[in-house]
């Protein structure tokens, strides 16, 4: 038997989602026809759940390609729980990057802010997200050339292809997590592979990124929970370190100390920049190394041309002398074949910003308040700005002269990401010794999926052909 209480709330719901509705379809009936058209779908829960389903990353998926079918490149939706403006359009795109705080500010949902934190460069704004984003740029910009950094990125690289001497496949996406981690680890906390700390902190990191894409409800157990707790810990353990190397005096000259020796932040700002850098590097790194390891294997030309080259430049150095700045300059067609990977791959699909006014751009508008979603895969897969857009060719960044101008893998504007160029420089390195020393292939079905932070169907199990020679 069903009780009068139950039957009231039904009842209840059932006419307060009929009034949401009504008022969704009169106030899209109320809009300026410069707005641009699309679908609001579903009351409460508008197209949110379309818009996220997983596809393979160098697709714009099906949600995309039938909403720009049918309303065009730029077009309006109701996602994470708010009217929103939807653009696969560049020169749209390029507009809303460039003027961060001036017509949009960053605005991610609140799931995203919970794990994230509110004093994470992805979400501050303003004079904050300044400070706090030039303290991550400095280090960026001195680390990425400095002879013991990239010294110890190729004995990183040498140490784990040594161990995967005795195996036939590897899970590369996970061995690529933990390679990236352990760099950025060195150099942000002076924290070595073998620590006890090493493997606390990737497992934890590895929680808190599923949080991103998971439901969020905070149950215990829940992977939203988990999330939120994993950063916690870090943020804790962070915290431990830093205080035990104010208490002993102990100063080592990496990031950490050169951080807390700036009093313009506080301990919590301090403890977020240090997680935040952590994090770009971890994932931005990892994600693009996977992705080249990925389209190399579909294209054994391509992979064979970047063994040539790096070839070339091992029998122009002495056995065992290290790599160097000036090399990595000399690696043209690998630089080609790490940007294509970015444009086809789509380490980033979109990012979250809002309209501060109404905006006006070309014909269309954004009304104060609204959401605007910037899909950068949108413009990467244009076949209006590249010729067959979904094939992997590394050539076209030099046939294309105009081609860094069509394509953003890190977004833009006051907000790229600072890990751009510490990213390119590991790839590379990393890339030197493998291709060098071994032939891989993807086993079964390994596409990287959008879901929508990059992943990958089965965490791009390899098949592995170690060559006779030491690894060098």
């Amino acid at each position: 038997m069903i009780g009068p209480l139950a039957v009231a709330l039904s009842l209840l719901l059932g006419f307060s989602l009929v009034l949401a509705f009504l008022k969704l379809l009169l106030s899209s009936k109320q809009l300026p026809s410069s707005v641009p058209c699309g679908s609001m779908g579903l009351p409460f829960l508008g197209e949110t759940f379309g818009y996220l389903r997983p596809h393979e990353s160098y697709s714009i998926g099906s949600f995309l390609e039938s909403h720009c079918s049918r309303y065009g490149r730029v077009f309006r939706s109701h996602l994470f729980g708010s009217p929103t403006i939807v653009s696969c359009d560049h020169d749209f795109n390029t507009f809303v990057l460039q003027n961060e705080g001036k017509l949009f500010r960053s605005s991610y949902p609140k799931p995203v802010v919970d794990i994230a934190g509110k004093l994470s460069i992805m979400i501050v704004s303003s004079d904050l997200h300044r400070k706090l984003r030039s303290v991550a740029v400095n280090f960026i910009s001195t680390s990425k050339s400095r002879p013991d950094f990239l010294r110890y990125v190729e004995k990183l690289s040498i140490s784990l292809m040594e161990s995967w001497k005795t195996h036939q496949e590897v899970s590369f996406y996970k061995e690529a997590k933990r390679f990236t981690l352990y760099i950025m680890l060195k150099y942000v906390l002076d924290i070595e592979p073998e620590d006890p700390l090493a493997p606390r902190i990737l497992e934890d990191f590895l929680t808190f990124m599923k949080g991103f894409v998971s439901v969020p409800l905070y149950v215990p157990g829940t992977p939203y929970a988990k999330a939120i707790k994993a950063r916690a810990r870090l943020l804790s353990t962070l915290g431990e370190i830093m205080r035990e190397r104010k208490e002993m005096g102990l100063f080592k000259g990496e990031f950490l100390d050169e951080i807390m020796q700036k009093e313009n932040l506080s301990d919590e700002e301090r403890r977020n920049v240090a997680l935040d850098i952590l994090l770009a590097g971890y994932e931005t790194t990892s994600g693009l190394l996977g992705l080249v390891i990925y389209f190399t294997a579909k294209a054994p030309s391509v992979l064979q041309k970047l063994k040539e080259e790096h070839q070339t430049l091992r029998r122009g150095k002495k056995d065992g002398e290290p790599l160097s700045m000036e090399d990595y300059k000399q690696m043209e067609f690998t630089s080609h074949v790490i940007s294509e990977a970015l444009r086809c791959g789509n380490l980033v699909k979109f990012v979250h910003r809002k309209a501060i006014q109404d905006v006006q751009f070309k014909e269309y508008l954004i009304p104060a308040g609204w959401k605007v979603l910037p899909v950068l895969s949108g413009a990467h897969l244009d076949p209006s700005l590249h010729q067959n857009p979904s094939e992997f060719d590394p050539s076209r960044w030099v046939v294309d002269q105009t081609i860094n101008k069509k394509v953003a893998p890190f977004g833009g504007g006051s907000r790229l990401c600072p890990g751009v160029d510490l990213a390119r420089v590991e790839t590379a390195f990393f890339l030197h010794h493998l291709v060098l020393n071994y032939g891989w292939k993807t086993k079964g079905d390994e596409s990287p999926i959008s879901c929508p932070y990059l992943d990958f169907k089965r965490g791009l199990l390899l098949e592995i052909d170690p060559t006779d020679k030491p690894i060098v």
